[in-house]
């Protein structure tokens, strides 16, 4: 009798984890692939290569004229007394310091303003992925990858999750499978 109630209990049991596993369903999704073939997209990159360049002008302009106060000191050094190059040079450090601290504020600067430009876009399309799993039922949707770690290892079949996402944002995936995404691609400013 014992035996009956516990082969019943587990069979309950392992019924319950078979009625719970079978309202689970899980979709996996690229999101830096549907944010590339965002139209935004375009305007964001133009912007933040302009962005670039700005900074890049501002640390060139500021490198060449410490490039010319050294070599204005080098040729005055000899008729200069102990005293003013000791100055000059101090002044020089200061310099090259200051355009060292300019740089990496510039490296800061342009990360906050990529975020800030991709903050939206990045926004509408986990609206779409949250509004979609909610309309096909997904309890849990993973991305392909985070950042440079892929986070879904293996998957038995193609899900055509990225499909439903692009097609709530009104996006059409080019022929051919999926490309490598395009994010913005400018050089950080001093590289």
């Amino acid at each position: 009798m014992k035996a009956r109630i516990i082969l019943s209990a587990i069979a309950i049991l392992c019924f319950g984890f078979v009625a719970q596993a079978q309202d689970i369903k899980i979709g996996y999704t690229n999101v830096e692939y549907i944010m590339s073939l965002m139209p935004e997209m375009e305007q964001i990159d133009a912007d933040i290569q302009d962005y670039s360049n700005q900074l890049g002008q501002q640390i060139q302009t500021k490198t060449q004229s410490f490039q010319q106060q050294v070599q204005t000191y080098q040729q005055a050094a000899q008729t200069m007394t102990e005293e003013a190059r000791a100055t000059k040079q101090q002044e020089l450090q200061n310099m090259e310091q200051e355009i060292q601290k300019f740089q990496q504020d510039a490296q800061s600067s342009y990360q906050r303003k990529l975020q800030e430009l991709l903050e939206p876009v990045q926004t509408k399309v986990y609206n779409a992925i949250n509004s979609v799993a909610a309309e096909n039922n997904y309890t849990h949707v993973f991305s392909e990858s985070a950042g440079q770690a892929p986070v879904l290892l293996y998957t038995k079949d193609n899900d055509p999750f990225t499909d439903l996402v692009l097609s709530k944002l009104g996006l059409e995936a080019p022929t051919g499978g999926q490309p490598d995404p395009s994010m913005p691609s400018a050089t950080p400013p001093g590289q």
